[in-house]
């Protein structure tokens, strides 16, 4: 979701990677809850950090307390910054109801917007 955001609202200002330090696919009910507020995320794929090891990376944001207590040393001068959101997935867990999981995703969703539109803040 961050991914999707990052490109929807600031795509002019930074060129975005998404990966993970495991992949998972991607999650339905993240894909759900981004179209509809009118951003589409279904194109994106679940990608290992591996995977962008010849990048020059100027920031990593990790967005949940279990990559940020794995994250690797990045080579360069990447500024590694923690903005830690709930994870949605294990949030749903606790409802039966589809609606319940899904406001999870919207909460997170919600949560993630608001940290992405002053990202500015956070990197100066």
């Amino acid at each position: 979701m961050a991914e999707g955001w990052l490109r929807h609202l600031k795509a002019d200002q930074f060129n975005v990677f998404s990966a993970g330090i495991e992949t998972h696919g991607l999650n339905p009910n993240a894909v759900k809850v981004m179209a509809e507020v009118g951003v589409d995320i279904s194109g994106h794929k679940s990608q290992l950090l591996s995977e962008f090891d010849d990048q020059s990376l100027d920031y990593v944001i990790t967005v949940c307390g279990h990559a940020n207590e794995s994250c690797p040393v990045f080579p360069g001068n990447a500024q590694v910054i923690h903005v830690g959101f709930d994870d949605p997935p294990k949030m749903a867990l606790a409802f039966d109801d589809e609606e319940q999981q899904l406001d999870c995703y919207r909460k997170v969703r919600d949560e993630i917007k608001g940290f992405i539109e002053q990202i500015e803040r956070v990197l100066s």
